[in-house]
């Protein structure tokens, strides 16, 4: 989850406000613990014009407290399947689908991306997820991905053959089961370098990695293997409920 200001838009990504200590069931025998608390509460977030939200099946990126925050939002840009699910003012998009969000004077031009959320075999299971590509008017390095929950897979490399991109968040962790073994759900650190090699951002910012039981992969594991790619100096990491100014 995190909150994006471009210019007078504010905008959140799967938005998780619930307490630590749940345990969640994702179907088929999968399911994981919240391990941490949000590093913000709803009431701290403020006034939000759109959530752009991965998929609303898993609570990972869509649990209790986020669900009720939803309709507190201008809108609610998701898959299309998932447009359908919530309702209200959720909107459902299909891959390369766009619209243009505004506040003010600002207006971004946001783009469905493809996602895949595990292997082809586990999709009927692991169900639609999407991510997002936002273009705005002075952009330096270039447009500003978000892969939402994915693998790598062709979508990606699609991604960077129809976009110029100067930075990409991207969703890591190795999520995992024990049921499903080595299968993966999110992008493991091998991923993220052969994403990053695809999409020449100038900046990589992962997310998405730590905070759930589920999480295989940790922010030392991908920094050694971004590190071992001489990729280093492309991420840039988050701290937690601090505002940070990235250039785009």
């Amino acid at each position: 989850m995190i909150i994006l200001e471009i210019g007078s838009l504010r905008l959140l990504t799967d938005p998780v406000f619930d307490p630590p200590g749940g345990n969640y069931r994702f179907g088929l025998g999968t399911g994981s613990k919240k391990l941490t608390a949000p590093a913000l509460s709803p009431d701290q977030v403020g006034g939000i014009d759109a959530v752009l939200l991965s998929h609303d099946h898993h609570e990972d990126n869509l649990d209790k407290a986020g669900r009720a925050f939803l309709p507190k939002a201008g809108r609610v840009l998701t898959t299309f399947s998932g447009g359908k699910r919530l309702g209200g003012n959720a909107e459902g998009m299909k891959n390369w689908q766009s619209t243009v969000l505004k506040s003010g004077d600002t207006e971004v031009k946001v783009t469905a991306t493809p996602g895949q959320h595990g292997p082809l075999f586990i999709r009927p299971f692991a169900g639609e997820t999407i991510g997002f590509m936002l273009e705005w008017e002075g952009q330096r390095h270039g447009a500003l991905y978000i892969s939402g929950d994915t693998v790598w897979f062709g979508g990606i490399a699609e991604v960077a053959r129809r976009f110029r991109v100067g930075t990409a968040i991207l969703h890591f962790g190795r999520a995992g089961f024990p049921i499903t073994g080595p299968v993966r759900f999110t992008m493991n650190a091998d991923d993220g370098v052969r994403a990053a090699h695809a999409l020449s951002a100038r900046a990589i910012i992962p997310i998405h990695y730590e905070g759930w039981a589920h999480f295989r992969e940790s922010k030392t594991q991908i920094a050694n293997r971004f590190a071992a790619a001489g990729l280093r100096d492309w991420l840039r990491w988050l701290p937690l409920g601090e505002p940070v100014e990235c250039e785009v």
